[in-house]
C-alpha cells in the first residue's frame, strides 16, 4: 500500500458522506461542521483533506459527467450497429450510471446551481453538450427512418427527462436490478420511436 493510500480512502469517506448529507439537507444546507461532525473529526482536522465542501460538489458533478459521457461513447462506438440500438444502448448506459449512486445522481441533478464561476458555467456546457449527442442521435435515426417522431429535440428533453427522474423512486435493495429496470425503459421509451404498437 502506498502512503497516499490512507488519504485517498479518507477523501473518499469524506465524498461519500458528504454527498449523502447533501442529498437529504441540500448542499446549502449542509455545512461544514455538520460534515466534521459525521465524520468525527473536528472541523480544523476536515479542512487538512479538503478545501470546501464546493470541492466536493464539483468531483460529484464533474466525474458524473465523464461517466454519462463515457456510457454513450461505449453504446454508440459501432457505427455499423443500428441506430435504433445505439440509442438502446445509450438509454440502457444512462440509467446503469443513474444506479451506481442514488445520492450522487440526484446531487448531479438537483445541486449542480450551487457551482459557482466558472464552474457552474463549464458543468451546464457540458450538459447541453451531452443532450446535443443524444439529440444528434435521435435525428440520425429519424433521417434513416429507423425512428419515427416530428421533432428530435421534443424526443430527447423527453427522454432524458424521463430517465433522470430515476433517482427519486429508484432504491438498490427493491425488486429489480439496474439492468432490468435499463431494459425495462429502454423497452418502453422506444416503442413509440420505433413505431411498435404495446399489445394487449
Amino acid at each position: 500500500m502506498t502512503p497516499t493510500a490512507p488519504l485517498r480512502s479518507r477523501k473518499a469517506q469524506i465524498d461519500r458522506v458528504a454527498t449523502s448529507l447533501f442529498r437529504a439537507r441540500g448542499f446549502a444546507a449542509t455545512s461544514m461542521r455538520e460534515l466534521a461532525t459525521e465524520l468525527g473529526l473536528e472541523a480544523g482536522s476536515l479542512y487538512s483533506h479538503i478545501k470546501s465542501k464546493e470541492e466536493i460538489l464539483h468531483r460529484v458533478c464533474f466525474g458524473l459527467a465523464d461517466d454519462f459521457f463515457a456510457a454513450f461513447a461505449t453504446a454508440t462506438t459501432d457505427t455499423a450497429v443500428p441506430i435504433a440500438t445505439q440509442l438502446r444502448l445509450a438509454i440502457e448506459g444512462h440509467v446503469r450510471v443513474l444506479t451506481r449512486d442514488s445520492a450522487a445522481s440526484t446531487v448531479f441533478l438537483q445541486e449542480w446551481r450551487h457551482l459557482s464561476e466558472p464552474a457552474r458555467t463549464e458543468f451546464l456546457a457540458l450538459r447541453d453538450r451531452y443532450e446535443a449527442a443524444f439529440r444528434a442521435l435521435v435525428q440520425q435515426g429519424i433521417a434513416t427512418g429507423e425512428l419515427h417522431a416530428p421533432d428530435a429535440s421534443f424526443v430527447t428533453l423527453t427522454l432524458l427527462a424521463s430517465l433522470n427522474w430515476l433517482p427519486a423512486w429508484y432504491r438498490p435493495d427493491g425488486n429489480l436490478t439496474p439492468d432490468e429496470i435499463a431494459h425495462r425503459l429502454a423497452e418502453q421509451l422506444l416503442q413509440g420511436l420505433e413505431g411498435r404498437r404495446v399489445s394487449g
